[in-house]
């Protein structure tokens, strides 16, 4: 197991999670508030139509879990993203079963340029160890070693990597080496990249893995505890910061994509081409957060709600959400939430407290922030009519 320091901390063992569930707020933001230089783009917006620019060719902020704009700048520009291509490759990776079943690395694998996790020919490693290697020092050794293992070859993991791409309407993105090295048609954009992270972090170590500032991984020949460091500085200087990670090529020029936690609320933010990313992600982070509040939606709910029941010792029972629906939202967002309560018409008896019978989902606008389950309140019993003896049967045949 791999020993982590967060932020020059000692703490415990990564967990050995291999479950990744697949699935998948308006910033205020001025002009002359942002604390860094600006890059004037016409079309750059907030959410609530406010022109502002940032110093980058493309930049989007979205809450996570909503997975709304919040903040766009160029999204849907299809720009080179260099190496947070290793997310995608990354979250692949911690999606194979035997994580930890060594191996000899491909010697033609880590024959590559740029950033490496240090692997030499005949280093033995696992895919969990890889993973480390993509995301903190962003190796780029590791990530071909990990295609290889996974797909048989580069080529092979490149095709599962579009693939993927193509489930996750990620219509903007096609990937042509696992490392994100520069090559022809190789691209991205910062609306698909936001969506990207957003889905990765649905996977319990890949969250685990991009927050460390350092882990100690064990891989060589034979085995042996190295310390890797975390390339994103972000974590460091931004409190909050959990992730996610660094790219840099000739072409891309300086690309990064990080995600930060306040009071309960998630931010993911991307920058394609930002020579200044450190501060531009800060500032958007901070004017972002001073928007959000995470906030109850309880009161938007009917006062009273109830379901029609038949075959019971009740007719109607009540009904409640199985949890307290809340979402990250702004004041002005609060005044505009909508609620859309979808209850069965009937219910048989017998029915059980906290059984499933709707859901209320809560709109802001056309965007669905939160879903919750609504459930019956309390048990509703079945009638059952009492067995006819013999004699009342035997009348019954005789109309008596």
């Amino acid at each position: 197991m791999q020993r982590v320091e967060k932020n020059r901390v000692h703490g415990g063992k990564s967990p050995g999670i291999k479950t990744f569930l697949r699935r998948l707020s308006a910033g205020l933001l001025a002009a002359g508030m942002l604390a860094f230089p600006v890059q004037a783009q016409e079309d750059a917006v907030s959410a609530q139509g406010e022109p502002i620019s940032v110093g980058a060719n493309a930049a989007i902020v979205i809450e996570l879990e909503s997975g709304r704009v919040l903040y766009e700048q160029n999204i849907r520009e299809r720009l080179p993203m260099a190496s947070t291509t290793k997310i995608m490759t990354t979250m692949l990776t911690l999606e194979q079963e035997n994580l930890d079943e060594e191996f000899t690395v491909d010697p033609q694998a880590i024959q590559v340029e740029g950033s490496s996790m240090g692997l030499v020919e005949g280093d033995i490693v696992t895919l969990r160890a890889l993973a480390y290697g993509m995301i903190l020092p962003s190796g780029n050794d590791a990530a071909n070693s990990a295609a290889v293992r996974i797909a048989g070859s580069q080529e092979a993991f490149v095709r599962l990597m579009n693939e993927r791409a193509q489930e996750m309407g990620l219509v903007d993105t096609a990937f042509v080496t696992p490392s994100g090295l520069d090559a022809d048609g190789h691209y991205s954009t910062a609306y698909d990249m936001a969506m990207l992270t957003r889905a990765a972090m649905q996977n319990p170590e890949f969250c685990e893995i991009c927050k460390l500032y350092r882990a100690q991984v064990k891989f060589g020949n034979p085995p042996q505890e190295r310390w890797l460091k975390n390339h994103n500085k972000l974590i460091e200087m931004y409190d909050g910061c959990i992730g996610v990670k660094t790219g840099f090529t000739d072409n891309a020029r300086r690309c990064l994509v990080s995600a930060a936690t306040r009071d309960g609320v998630t931010l993911v933010c991307v920058t394609l081409n930002a020579p200044d990313d450190w501060a531009i992600h800060s500032s958007l982070y901070d004017r972002a957060f001073a928007s959000l509040k995470r906030r109850s939606l309880s009161e938007l709910l009917p006062q009273e709600m109830k379901l029609d029941v038949t075959g019971g010792n009740k007719t109607q029972v009540p009904v409640q959400c199985a949890w307290e629906p809340i979402a990250s939202v702004s004041q002005g967002e609060y005044e505009r939430l909508q609620v859309k309560v979808s209850l069965q018409k009937l219910e048989f008896a017998p029915v059980v407290a906290g059984q499933t019978v709707g859901t209320a989902e809560f709109y802001l606008d056309d965007t669905c922030l939160t879903k919750v389950p609504l459930t019956a309140g309390e048990e509703v019993a079945g009638i059952t009519k009492p067995k006819k003896s013999f004699w009342e049967w035997l009348g019954s045949l005789f109309g008596s």
